[in-house]
């Protein structure tokens, strides 16, 4: 352990490091924590269905004519939840509108088991649940929702009806424009809803939108309307103030609203813009994360130096192990080859079904696969890898639970359901297991930490980890396994693939112990996991 006290510069950078974390975490809190609306959370029984829901309504609203003005049930998407609708849900709720959110089937905190069917059929249920308690009018209810969410609204209204619809980037629902049989979650789009707005963000891929765009028939759905918002990507609608505008504006013209809560028009034009309009839900929540996360991240490297830190003398008895690193080449061209193996596999044996996460089966599988293939072509690098002391494991294992632990409870705070629930620890051992092997001949590949500097050794395990993803995608858009949500997920994974090499590579630095980095690093990722993919 360094003594700060024996170098008062390295003391002061730390304290103003420290206060610097601080002042943003603090600074966070405070813009995540005021709601200028009412928010409950109630237990909704729907038909056999219990869907964790919030409610949204305006300071005040329930007092004054509850939610008289209208309804909207709002839907997340395919690894969503209702905390991150919450930016559109207060946008419907400064209408004067009754929100209701729900956690679909095996999301955020509504227990499992997730298919896309009965993501539908709950949310159906919960609309006649709503309805026969009155809370639900035909004639003042929109049905809303994002990606999957959008497409339940659609093929929900079909059946059921409703004032109006608004599809936010609507999952595909048949093949073409890229969309292969394999990666539609629903069989084919019902005749669209009167009243329904679709909207799609420009930065989308081009099948997605295109697909949303065939949902409107020329001269046929003449009371719907399809709008493209600039510079948003599909999870960004979520958050762009220009896609909240549209489904407030369509909310307004279709259910009428221009009652003493609707401020004076702001020069808006276009043909669906309402002749009212209504105040922006406030980004400060997003704002308040992003700081709050910049604050953790601060301290997370000194964190993680004093938890994994061992005593000196402990330390010089178990040096680096000394593994030769394998030419990059070489390693490039095994990444390959064992990846497309492990998707070849995949495609017709899929042995981590007992993990019973969507889609998060596969993804454990493949990189089991090719954990456990790389080993085996590198067996005699294997043993001084485990030769280590067990604090360091315990150690690791340690600062990779609070680490989690940490900030999966500011992004729970802030913006996204991230806590979890009894159902997914129960599948944290199985899913880390399957992590460890991967990590572990990672480790093998990098070599020891002294022929290469720290920043050459993440880069180096970010381009392994891309060709691994490479195979991947093969495997899913080539041989068809329709496992698309991975490929959706790539930038988060990607985001959260950085700072876990990063801390892999403190581990290692500090324990001495790839195998105590390759632990720690799949405890991370284990949580990832399990925060992001539905329960099955």
């Amino acid at each position: 352990m360094k003594d700060l006290s024996a170098n008062p510069p390295a003391k002061n950078r730390f304290l103003l490091r420290a206060l610097a974390a601080m002042g943003l975490i603090a600074a966070g809190l405070l813009m995540v924590l005021p709601h200028p609306y009412h928010e409950r959370n109630f237990l909704i029984t729907a038909g056999g269905c219990y869907l964790q829901t919030t409610v949204y309504e305006p300071a005040g609203a329930m007092a004054a004519n509850s939610g008289g003005g209208g309804t909207v049930v709002l839907y997340h998407g395919l690894a969503g939840n209702r905390k991150i609708m919450a930016y559109l849900a207060e946008g419907f709720a400064l209408e004067g509108l009754r929100v209701f959110v729900p956690d679909l089937p095996g999301h955020g905190h509504t227990e499992g088991p997730f298919s896309a069917a009965r993501a539908e059929q709950c949310s159906e249920n919960l609309l006649h649940e709503l309805r026969s308690r009155g809370l639900a009018p035909p004639d003042s209810t929109i049905l809303a929702g994002h990606s999957m969410g959008g497409a339940i609204a659609i093929r929900v209204a079909a059946r059921v009806p409703v004032a109006g619809v608004i599809a936010m980037s609507p999952a595909p629902m048949r093949a073409g424009h890229g969309v292969s049989r394999d990666m539609v979650l629903f069989d084919g789009p019902p005749a669209l809803p009167p009243n329904t707005e679709i909207i799609s963000g420009a930065l989308e891929p081009r099948l997605i939108t295109a697909s949303a765009r065939d949902l409107l028939q020329a001269g046929r759905d003449v009371n719907s309307h399809f709008d493209l918002v600039p510079w948003a990507t599909h999870a960004g609608l979520l958050w762009r103030p220009a896609a909240a505008r549209l489904a407030q504006d369509w909310a307004a013209k279709v259910l009428r609203l221009d009652g003493p809560n609707a401020a004076a028009n702001a020069g808006a034009t276009g043909p669906n813009v309402s002749p009212h309009r209504y105040k922006l839900p406030s980004r400060w929540p997003l704002a308040g994360c992003v700081i709050g996360l910049a604050g953790f991240l601060l301290i997370a490297g000194p964190f993680l130096r004093e938890a994994v830190n061992i005593h000196a003398k402990s330390r010089e008895n178990f040096p680096d192990v000394e593994t030769r690193a394998v030419s990059w080449w070489r390693a490039a061209l095994e990444l390959l080859v064992v990846g497309s193996l492990a998707a070849v596999v995949l495609r017709y044996w899929m042995p981590l079904r007992l993990v019973r996460l969507f889609e998060g089966d596969y993804l454990a599988g493949f990189l089991l696969f090719s954990g456990v293939l790389l080993i085996a072509m590198h067996g005699k690098e294997l043993m001084p890898i485990f030769d280590f002391r067990s604090s360091a494991a315990v150690r690791a294992i340690f600062a990779a639970l609070v680490l989690f632990l940490l900030f999966s409870a500011w992004l729970e705070l802030s913006v996204t359901e991230a806590w979890l629930d009894a159902a997914r620890w129960q599948r944290f051992p199985l899913l880390c297991i399957a992590l460890i092997p991967c990590l572990v001949a990672e480790e093998i590949l990098l070599g020891a930490r002294a022929e290469k500097s720290t920043r050459r050794r993440v880069a180096l395990a970010m381009f392994y980890r891309l060709l691994l993803w490479l195979t991947m995608v093969f495997g899913i858009l080539i041989m068809h396994s329709g496992e698309v949500l991975l490929v959706l997920l790539a930038p988060y994974f990607a985001a959260v693939s950085i700072a876990q090499r990063w801390g892999m590579e403190v581990v290692r630095e500090v324990t001495g112990s790839a195998a105590a980095a390759a632990l720690f690093g799949a405890i991370l990722l284990t949580g990832f996991c399990l925060v992001i993919f539905p329960l099955l």
